[in-house]
């Protein structure tokens, strides 16, 4: 008996953690096709690989998880479930193993943006479910079922079709809930600050010398004369210390830095985002325009913060027609702004009040009334909750009613068969 409590207690440790990691890389595909990109670049294997495979992966991988978590939870298909979980905790404990001796990244992105573990964190709570996973394996039929064989098709489709439907609409959109640091309501100037007699991290730079086909490691302090060829350099982390959320964002315009400029703007401020122009979603560029000529109207600044080089803005401005400024900020730091390309945001007093994809840019003209007087100028209130309940309404209700009906039905049928024995007893 208390072998099932174990393996049902280590089914549902699975299945939430499983569920939950799959949801917050599910509802992030562009962060999770980012994280992908940068294992293959320590791979060296980049090149080779096209973004619109790796989003298609990320998204599969997220479903994957999620769908896995759920079927443990439901005890849907117990042995190939339960064999295909143990074979990915393998997979990902060698992965985090890999990351956690040769650092190729500074951590896994096992649950995306919404918690950030340390690679030997990340170690040891991988090698906890693998055994987890290892004990469910061994002993499937032992997890409780929540559902009937025969309903479980309907749990499986439909959480097929709930996780891919959100998977698509924060691709389209936006991610439906963002763990980023430039989230709404964020002011981004209080994101950079390090607090008063905190410890700050210590980095050292190594870097890679070549003279006469030979290849040296250097540092600052015993770096050689000018005899030698730079070949590389790299920067490891010496000490811990306290990194501020935001602590790479700046904006430069023709060499000077402007972000104190735009941060402390008590007015509006729209900036455009665009990590790579030429890249970019240009189907909408006429609502850009638009929204340019109503903060122009309005005596609004408009920038547009991007990585990309002359030649790539120069394309941009003749094809779309743009005529607004176009300023450099780092290509990781806007990626990490906002999940579209381009984006849009909406300061005020550098916090953020807005913030919209491509797809969904606000509807605004010059005749618009300005920004203080209509809704789009102001914060949304209340936006998570309401997001966390059409979940529920829209996905964990359903499958609850379900699970309820089925449960009753078979009671009914327990039922029906205990009296049937009883009678053929007497």
């Amino acid at each position: 008996m208390w072998k099932k409590i174990l393996i049902n207690f280590f089914r549902l440790v699975l299945a939430l953690t499983l569920i939950f990691s799959g949801f917050v890389k599910a509802i992030d595909p562009k962060g999770t096709q980012y994280k992908l990109q940068e294992y293959l670049a320590a791979l060296h294997l980049e090149a080779g690989s096209a973004e619109a495979v790796v989003l298609v992966i990320a998204v599969f991988l997220a479903a994957i998880e999620f769908c896995l978590g759920i079927f443990l939870l439901f005890a849907i298909r117990r042995r190939l479930v339960s064999s295909l979980t143990l074979a990915l905790m393998i997979v990902m404990t060698l992965v985090t193993c890999w990351v956690y001796i040769a650092h190729p990244v500074s951590d896994c992105g096992c649950f995306g943006d919404a918690i950030k573990l340390s690679p030997g964190v990340t170690l040891l709570k991988n090698i906890g479910l693998t055994i987890c996973a290892a004990a469910v394996a061994t002993m499937p039929k032992s997890m409780i079922r929540f559902i009937s064989e025969m309903n479980q098709w309907i749990v499986s489709y439909y959480t097929a079709l709930f996780i891919f439907t959100c998977s698509l609409m924060s691709l389209y959109y936006l991610p439906i809930f963002d763990f980023r640091p430039y989230k709404i309501g964020a002011n981004i100037k209080e994101g950079m600050k390090i607090p008063e007699g905190a410890e700050l991290p210590e980095f050292e730079t190594t870097f890679i010398l070549e003279k006469n086909d030979e290849q040296k490691e250097f540092t600052i302090d015993n770096y050689p004369d000018s005899t030698w060829t730079f070949v590389d350099s790299k920067t490891t982390l010496k000490k811990e210390g306290y990194v501020p959320p935001i602590h790479d964002f700046s904006i430069s315009l023709e060499g000077v830095d402007i972000t104190e400029d735009i941060l402390d703007n008590p007015g509006y401020t729209f900036l455009l985002i665009s990590p790579h122009l030429e890249h970019a979603d240009d189907t909408n560029f006429g609502d850009i325009n638009q929204v340019y000529e109503y903060a122009r109207t309005n005596n609004y600044i408009f920038l547009c913060l991007t990585a990309s080089s002359k030649g790539a803005i120069e394309h941009w401005k003749e094809y779309t027609g743009a005529e607004y400024v176009f300023a450099s900020t780092d290509e990781t730091t806007l990626k990490t702004i906002i999940r579209s390309n381009p984006g849009m945001l909406l300061l005020k007093n550098g916090t953020i009040i807005r913030k919209w994809a491509i797809a969904n840019l606000p509807d605004i003209n010059a005749d618009t009334l300005p920004l203080h007087q209509v809704e789009i100028g102001k914060q949304p209130e209340g936006s998570t909750p309401r997001k966390i309940l059409k979940i529920i309404l829209w996905y964990i209700l359903p499958l609850l009613l379900l699970t309820i009906a089925d449960r009753a039905w078979a009671w009914t049928r327990w039922l029906k068969e205990k009296k049937r024995l009883t009678k053929q007893s007497k």
